[in-house]
């Protein structure tokens, strides 16, 4: 059994050793970790989110390459982690495994990402395979869903081949009675080739629309979706619980008014947030963890 309160110094190193000479010891760990429930009634969920390296994402504001230091990457996440009033963590099976032989997953939801073959400023962009987690793997693992991106592009024709995927993934996830996180977008690409989400009201209903009904239930099914204009017109579009992504503003006093207002909407179960708590202006972790804790408690109070 993995030494799982390792110090600070050397701790990363050992987490090699492990890899390198006793792998088991990631399913033990999984196998053995505290889980938690899913909230109750009225009780909003802040969990983090740390998939975005997967896709080649590792960009945070002006600095191209935040995210490319995996030791940075883990000390931020476990700053967030024991932070009060944070539930969770969403990631790809390599970040979940160093921080199940870390230990810091005690107690909290953890949930899988699944599809994360469509790299970021790739021509196969749109492409959004599943590379990561599948339902079965998540079930074994112990952990309390999976996410998918589902980006819907009228002019693409990799779009049906995504929602197909999604479609059997949410009903997999179904039928073991765990989370499906669907993180839909209308996406379409500029004149210069970019992709980019169309983040109207209108677009954003008419990517709900079609992500709520994917699958053979949508009985596990949760929205992961962008807090943008007229949400009171956007999540009157779904009965389907409903996370806010945080993204990459540009101005975070900005998105905490925007999550603020959102939150107090009945369909809005919580926030589910990366870089810009990860990687705040002032670097200070703990301090925005601590500030969007407070928007979410204060939404449920």
């Amino acid at each position: 059994m993995s030494d799982v309160t390792l110090p600070r110094t050397g701790r990363y190193e050992r987490l090699t050793s492990i890899r390198a000479t006793r792998p088991e010891e990631i399913a033990a760990a999984a196998a053995r970790r505290e889980r938690r429930g899913m909230p109750g009634e009225g009780e909003r969920l802040l969990v983090i989110a740390a998939d975005h390296p997967a896709r080649g994402a590792l960009a945070v504001r002006d600095r191209p390459l935040a995210m490319g230091s995996r030791t940075d990457l883990l000390d931020r996440l476990q700053t967030a982690l024991s932070r009060p009033g944070v539930h969770g963590i969403l990631a790809s099976p390599d970040v979940l495994e160093d921080l199940l032989l870390l230990g810091a997953l005690e107690g909290k939801l953890a949930f899988g990402s699944m599809n994360r073959g469509g790299l970021l400023g790739s021509v196969f962009e749109l492409d959004d395979r599943f590379t990561g987690y599948d339902a079965a793997s998540i079930d074994a693992m112990r952990l309390d869903g999976g996410k998918m991106l589902c980006r819907i592009d009228p002019a693409d024709p990799a779009t049906v081949s995504t929602l197909e995927s999604c479609a059997h993934a949410v009903s997999d996830l179904a039928r073991r009675r765990l989370v499906a996180m669907v993180e839909p977008f209308w996406a379409r690409r500029s004149e210069s080739g970019a992709l980019r989400n169309d983040l109207s009201p209108d677009a954003v209903i008419r990517a709900i629309s079609v992500a709520q009904a994917l699958g053979v239930t949508s009985a596990y099914t949760w929205l992961k979706i962008p807090a943008v204009a007229e949400m009171e017109r956007v999540m009157a579009a779904t009965t389907l619980p409903a996370l806010l992504l945080g993204g990459d503003p540009p101005d975070i006093d900005a998105a905490y008014a925007d999550w603020n207002r959102a939150l107090a909407l009945p369909g809005v179960r919580g926030l589910v947030v990366g870089r810009a708590l990860l990687y705040p202006p002032d670097d200070d972790v703990a301090a925005a963890v601590d500030g969007a804790a407070a928007l979410v408690r204060e939404a449920r109070s």
